[in-house]
């Protein structure tokens, strides 16, 4: 008797509130990645450590999370727009993508780009109502949007660009809060780079075998069984930037003490990682949300 072969890893959601969705909506809720959400938290999560390191007002921290959740949903939809436009060849070649509607030819080139309008300018609408240093800081963070996905075609570090692209909210929280950049707002820059890197290196594992096959090049492939010693440099590197962005803000001691949460979530990622169980390296990555959330509760506690 011939079995089945086992259905091929994606994390593309149909089921839930996108599959209730009108058949016509359903293509752009996918292309937006609206079924993994959890996209627009790592995205947004820098941002709030950006915003929470400057101590504003609580009225005006509150104010600047809601503008960073709003901008965070917006743009992190525009960017995978992007992404797919770039890279709709190759997503049909891969598994875990063929699915995505670019891809499968669910929807069209032009009706992606008449959709990035649609998010750009609903993107512009939020970064119109930071201070003007932010604003620039936020129009200049476009370059990397549409770099990043050619990154994989000429460099083995495209999760380092995503980095520098994720983590672009923690400069941009810094300055919409204190309309600076000084070196507590770098500091913490350079920990959400390298939390980034760490967590997309695991989040590429699921296509390494289908991405040597098609030429695409990331950290997975580069370290491969190497990776566990390359994921604890970057998350003890990540802490290590905390630590300083802490001290170079001032943060009280509970920030410090609290930041042994997220400490303790990263060493289990790092010991429980598996390179060859894509559903692991899936849940893994999403495991970051947490991580994110524990440095903001060590931020706000540092307040006091």
């Amino acid at each position: 008797m011939h079995r089945a072969p086992p259905p091929a890893h994606t994390d593309i959601r149909v089921e839930g509130w996108v599959g209730r969705l009108p058949a016509g909506l359903r293509p752009y809720a996918l292309l937006a990645r609206l079924d993994r959400p959890i996209g627009v938290w790592l995205l947004f999560l820098p941002g709030l450590w950006g915003i929470l390191l400057a101590r504003p007002g609580v009225a005006q921290a509150l104010r600047l999370i809601l503008l960073f959740a709003i901008g965070s949903l917006v743009m992190r939809a525009a960017g995978c727009v992007v992404n797919d436009l770039w890279d709709r060849d190759i997503d049909r070649q891969v598994a875990r993508t063929a699915g995505r509607p670019l891809a499968s030819g669910a929807l069209r080139a032009r009706h992606a780009l008449v959709f990035l309008a649609l998010l750009l300018a609903a993107g512009l609408a939020v970064l119109l109502q930071l201070n003007r240093f932010a604003q620039i800081a936020g129009a200049s963070s476009l370059l990397l949007v549409a770099l990043y996905p050619a990154a994989k075609r000429v460099t083995w570090w495209p999760q380092l660009v995503m980095g520098f692209t994720f983590g672009f909210g923690a400069p941009l929280g810094y300055i919409a809060a204190t309309g600076r950049l000084d070196a507590a707002g770098l500091a913490l820059y350079g920990a959400a780079i390298l939390w980034d890197l760490g967590f997309d290196t695991v989040y590429a594992h699921q296509d390494r075998e289908d991405d040597a096959l098609v030429g695409v090049r990331s950290t997975a492939r580069l370290f491969a069984e190497k990776t566990r010693p390359f994921l604890a440099a970057c998350y003890a590197a990540a802490l290590a930037a905390l630590v300083l962005a802490g001290a170079a803000a001032g943060l009280g001691a509970a920030y410090f003490l609290v930041l042994l949460v997220p400490a303790g979530l990263l060493g289990w990622q790092v010991w429980r990682l598996e390179i060859d169980d894509p559903g692991l390296c899936l849940r893994l990555f999403r495991a970051n949300r947490e991580v994110g959330l524990a440095v903001a509760a060590a931020l706000l506690a540092g307040w006091w």
